[in-house]
């Protein structure tokens, strides 16, 4: 039985190379390849529904996850895989809340994305180990911040502390003085059981404060 694939990412060298791995399958065939998310919508407006399509996530016109939730609307039996360098827990949910079939990074292994188009299209999903790694830690992490809630205050002084600002500039910042930052600094890490600034930093961006 052959599959019908469409690739789209709008950095070339990165399509070619898709294609070529993927036409070692020899149950696949390629009917599109594209470098924007607008010709795949033209195409599947016109032609008979693809089993898969592999798409980026951030292309100039329309978004892979925009991309992801018209096909599924359209055909909800179209499967598509996520290949992107993004590697972030609120776009993991994002995608499994639009019934994205599989996700990996652009830098996986060419083991690993053939493995992931196999699977998905034998009914399966896939989710690289380490997107779902960083996932489940973030989970981790935010029932750490629902255990030990931040103020507004609180939040502030983190996010700007994440955004390598130092102790003066956030005191000049907030009307602060030095040693109240300093207490913020360090209550910040007793509530969120971080180490240093750069444990202070993941969790901003877990929080989506940068």
């Amino acid at each position: 039985m052959m599959h019908k694939l469409i690739l789209v990412d709008d950095h070339k060298m990165f399509l070619d190379g898709l294609l070529n791995i993927l036409e070692e399958i020899p149950s696949i065939e390629i009917v599109l390849k594209t470098d924007n998310a607008k010709t795949v919508i033209t195409y599947l407006e016109h032609h008979d529904p693809v089993d898969l399509i592999v798409s980026d996530i951030s292309m100039p016109d329309i978004s892979g996850v925009e991309l992801s939730a018209y096909v599924k609307k359209k055909n909800p039996d179209t499967k598509m895989l996520i290949v992107s360098m993004h590697n972030n827990p609120s776009m993991y949910h994002k995608l499994k809340q639009i019934n994205v079939d599989g996700y990996i990074q652009k830098n996986a292994s060419k083991t690993v994305l053939l493995e992931a188009v196999k699977t998905i299209l034998g009914g399966s999903v896939y989710f690289s180990e380490r997107i779902k790694q960083t996932y489940n830690e973030s989970l981790f992490q935010s029932q750490k911040i629902k255990d030990a809630p931040l103020s507004d205050r609180e939040l502030e002084v983190l996010k700007l502390i994440a955004l390598e600002n130092t102790t003066n500039e956030i005191a000049k910042q907030l009307f602060i003085s030095k040693h109240t930052v300093e207490t913020y600094r360090k209550n910040l890490l007793l509530k969120l059981d971080a180490k240093n600034l750069a444990g202070l930093t993941k969790h901003a961006i877990y929080l989506g404060l940068v």
